[in-house]
């Protein structure tokens, strides 16, 4: 009877938290109450796993993992880090113009896919509260430098929804916040991010 009653606070909480943060939460590991496994792409994304050994068993996420591979960016990305990765899905791929994701996955086009991808990720471990805290301190919108030297902006859309603007102008939303991996965090985005060259 007790030991019921002291979890129902600590499930009522990760309730809230996930509801708060638009996150889908899956079972909770006991080992680490403070970092819940995230579904995403049909799977349990652990957080003792590295960002490219959880990216590997997302059926939405085919695509990134293939080019991460084309690129040679496996060892980076299960690196120390922290890195946080703004992570696109299958579909988003898709919306390039035709021919666009086979053409980059050409060996002869490493380089352009190389700097599409670490455009995609910052250095450090941002969730969505430091996000959140940044905006709010940048009076309505962050800049974060990415890994290839690009420039990203990130702004508030509602009061639990952040949107990414790349240096085209295109904007991404964010659909899965705070993936929490061993070396970093990985939030879903319905859009490939472009640099301006």
């Amino acid at each position: 009877m007790n030991s019921i009653s002291l979890k129902r606070p600590v499930i009522t909480r990760l309730l809230t938290l996930a509801i708060a943060s638009g996150c889908a939460f899956s079972t909770v590991q006991a080992a680490d109450m403070s970092h819940p496994t995230v579904m995403v792409g049909g799977q349990s994304m652990l957080p003792s796993k590295t960002i490219v050994d959880n990216a590997v068993n997302s059926a939405d996420h085919t695509t990134l993992v293939a080019a991460v591979k084309a690129a040679g960016l496996v060892d980076t990305l299960k690196g120390k880090g922290p890195f946080t990765v703004f992570a696109p899905v299958n579909s988003a791929f898709a919306a390039l113009p035709a021919g666009t994701v086979d053409n980059l996955l050409k060996p002869e086009n490493k380089g352009t896919l190389t700097q599409i991808l670490t455009y995609h990720v910052v250095a450090g471990n941002l969730d969505m509260l430091e996000l959140s805290k940044r905006i709010k301190a940048g009076g309505g919108k962050t800049e974060l430098t990415t890994v290839s030297g690009g420039k990203l902006w990130l702004m508030m859309n509602g009061p639990h929804n952040i949107v990414v603007k790349d240096e085209k102008g295109d904007v991404a939303d964010i659909s899965t916040y705070d993936v929490t991996q061993s070396n970093g965090v990985i939030h879903v985005i319905d859009k490939v991010l472009l640099p301006k060259s």
